[in-house]
């Protein structure tokens, strides 16, 4: 037979309401010790909260929704997995959800997830406008929108959280002119989302710190292979993308000797593209990643990378949410924007610039 909520009470000594703030996080007036013995009384026990019982109850599930633009990237599957963690911790599951960044998919992802009861959804299409959405959020859905920062338009209740992606390309720029590079390109993809924007803000900043201005470097933004209108942003054919660009700036007359790739996928494409063009890596050409996937160090050669703080960044997606659904009806929970700092990994897909 199922564990009940009495028969934990029973066994931590405290009563069922006392094990029901506990399973919704209502816990923060509790003793630390009180809550220690109902968790290791649930432990025990194998008590599971009855989920269907729960929703009828309070009105809402007790899952969260992630919509992501493509788990294709393992950036994003590393980070539904630490976001995962954090929340069944807490109690919660997570449905994940793919949108290709399309805008129409997600408005229709969030109905289901809204008509299924779920009352939170972390949200990473990094779009300019959430207009499509805002209707839902108009009706109490909790919303944080992930790997964005705020933007004209925004609702007052949601809440960005990013890393600084101007800072990251700027560090990776930085970087590489430090090492004596002068003709250097940034493998953007298409620029029509916030971060994709932002990094190009730190690659052009980077270059003016030296002296340089945007028309000593290249930005490659796709070609008639790689049109937005087709192609979406570029999360599907990352690699492919990355060496396209590298077949295409190797074969001008003056090649650039280093390139920063708007992200790991990306840049692990235009290694590709070097090998193809016979050349070799951290010696002929610098290569410079952004997000440092699992694949980067395991890639020949290990890529210089700018790091974002997964770990962190889903452990405050999570606590945001779950603020804003507890306090649903209370007036919500406040917005805001939490940035957070990336750090550049010095590998061996960078060196010193060639002699001319």
């Amino acid at each position: 037979m199922s564990v009940t909520i009495h028969q934990v009470a029973a066994e931590a000594g405290v009563s069922p309401s006392t094990v029901s703030n506990v399973l919704n996080g209502r816990s923060e007036r509790m003793l630390p010790q009180t809550r220690e013995r109902v968790e290791e009384a649930i432990a025990r026990l194998g008590y599971r909260p009855n989920g269907p019982a729960r929703q009828l109850r309070t009105g809402r599930s007790q899952a969260l929704g992630l919509v992501v633009p493509s788990v294709a990237n393992p950036f994003w599957g590393t980070f539904a997995r630490h976001l995962e963690a954090a929340a069944l911790q807490a109690g919660y599951r997570v449905l994940l959800c793919n949108s290709e960044r399309d805008p129409a998919r997600e408005r229709d992802y969030l109905e289901e997830l809204w008509a299924d009861g779920i009352r939170g959804v972390v949200l990473c299409s990094s779009l300019p406008s959430l207009e499509h959405v805002l209707p839902l959020v108009e009706r109490g859905l909790t919303l944080i929108a992930f790997d964005r920062t705020a933007q004209a338009g925004d609702p007052p209740s949601l809440v960005n959280i990013s890393v600084d992606n101007a800072v990251g390309t700027e560090l990776a720029t930085r970087h590489l002119l430090q090492l004596g590079h002068r003709r250097l390109a940034l493998v953007s993809g298409s620029l029509h989302s916030v971060n994709r924007r932002a990094r190009l803000r730190g690659f052009e900043a980077a270059l003016e710190e030296f002296g340089l201005t945007a028309a000593d470097a290249v930005v490659w933004s796709g070609t008639a292979d790689h049109d937005p209108a087709a192609h979406g942003y570029g999360d599907l054919d990352f690699p492919d993308l990355g060496r396209s660009a590298a077949r295409e700036l190797l074969a001008t007359g003056r090649p650039p000797t280093a390139i920063v790739a708007i992200n790991d996928m990306c840049a692990l494409g235009i290694i590709a593209g070097a090998r193809d063009a016979g050349l070799q890596v951290g010696t002929d050409l610098s290569v410079v990643g952004f997000d440092d996937i699992v694949l980067a160090d395991l890639a020949t050669p290990p890529l210089t990378t700018v790091r974002q703080p997964v770990p962190a960044m889903a452990d405050a997606a999570f606590a945001h949410l779950r603020a804003g659904i507890e306090r649903a009806g209370n007036g919500g929970a406040p917005g805001g924007s939490l940035l957070l700092r990336p750090e550049l990994v010095v590998r061996s897909s960078t060196g010193p610039a060639p002699a001319p």
